[in-house]
């Protein structure tokens, strides 16, 4: 494995592939996506085995230059059931893609992903939520698990702060608790911090106005990577790309669901800007005048930074269509994962 730069935490979702898909190779090679699948409560088994398989496949025909892990955070007793039929031990086999566990989960989830690992030899990804304050409850599950491990089975350390918006100014500190319990458990094979930091759309969203909120998440990183403790001084930075942390954990709309409008998202060195987009090709002014508003920030990189600002450019001039959602969420992910990718020298 090479160490990734980046890892984004993206949902088992048309978009957030077709995203991914559309990175240069270049950038690809050096992320290393945490994919992750959403709930489905209510649904009957034998179609809940069909799009398990349907997504996890997506994901893993995706990697074509870097591996990932793939994760199912939110599934209860029942739905862990299920993923164990659908994505058995077998089905693993030479993918790019790593499972994924962690304290709190159904036990046929963990037992799934242990025996892979066990079967495999070659990683496991152990994800540990911190939402709030940091319990070290946690830290005897977590060493259970790692006890079920073979020693020359590699670890990722999955630290997910979930949610990290300006109202959360303690964050790296609770990271930091976590972190000095949980280092020194096994020898990781890589410690990844992550969390979410852009924002819902306010509660006045409106055409015409460009929102603006702090990159939260990236100021607490600093704060950990700054805190003098040498021993942390190789984390890996991870984020939950354009979406907030909770987006993850929502059941996916119908196929005619969601507002009538959408989102552009764009981010910059300190910020994240959101630009509401409406839907249909009766508003292509409006639509466009949107675009604008992104292309004229100060901090806009410019057509040649990336596909994402390309399509920016286009959208604003007319030379390509208005879009939808799928479309919005994907040009989105792919201009900040670009980005971000590239401030570590990807």
């Amino acid at each position: 494995m090479s160490v990734p730069l980046y890892v984004p935490v993206l949902p088992t979702r048309p978009h957030a592939v077709s995203a991914y898909r559309a990175l240069p190779p270049d950038i690809q090679r050096r992320i290393a996506p945490l994919w992750t699948l959403p709930p489905r409560p209510g649904f009957l088994p034998r179609a809940l085995t069909q799009q398990i398989k349907k997504e996890a496949g997506d994901v893993s025909t995706a990697h074509r230059h870097g591996c990932g892990w793939l994760d199912a955070p939110f599934a209860d007793d029942v739905e862990a059931g299920v993923l164990s039929d659908a994505l058995t031990p077998g089905w693993w086999d030479h993918r790019n893609l790593w499972p994924v566990t962690g304290p709190g989960r159904p036990g046929a989830q963990q037992s799934l992903a242990l025996a892979v690992a066990r079967r495999r030899q070659d990683g496991l990804g152990m994800r540990v939520r911190l939402p709030g304050t940091w319990n070290d409850g946690a830290t005897s599950e977590t060493l259970e698990l790692l006890d079920r491990l073979p020693p020359s089975c590699p670890v990722d350390l999955l630290l997910d702060l979930c949610t990290v918006l300006p109202d959360r100014p303690d964050a790296a500190k609770e990271a930091l608790r976590a972190l000095e319990v949980l280092v020194p458990l096994t020898s990781w094979r890589t410690v990844i911090v992550m969390a979410g930091g852009f924002p819902d759309p306010p509660s006045d969203f409106r055409e015409g106005v460009l929102y603006e909120a702090p990159r939260a998440d990236w100021e607490t990183w600093e704060e950990i990577q700054h805190s003098g403790r040498a021993h942390f001084r190789r984390l890996i930075y991870g984020d939950y790309g354009i979406h907030p942390a909770t987006y993850a954990a929502q059941i996916p709309a119908t196929r005619n669901g969601g507002p009538p409008w959408g989102v552009l998202r764009y981010t910059t060195a300190r910020s994240y800007h959101l630009s509401k987009v409406p839907h249909g090709t009766r508003y292509d002014d409006t639509n466009r005048e949107a675009a604008r508003r992104l292309t004229r920030l100060a901090d806009f990189r410019g057509p040649g930074a990336g596909a994402g600002e390309r399509w920016l450019r286009d959208r604003s001039q007319g030379m390509t269509s208005a879009g939808n959602h799928s479309v919005w969420n994907r040009v989105g992910n792919v201009q900040h994962m670009t980005y971000v990718a590239r401030c570590f020298g990807g």
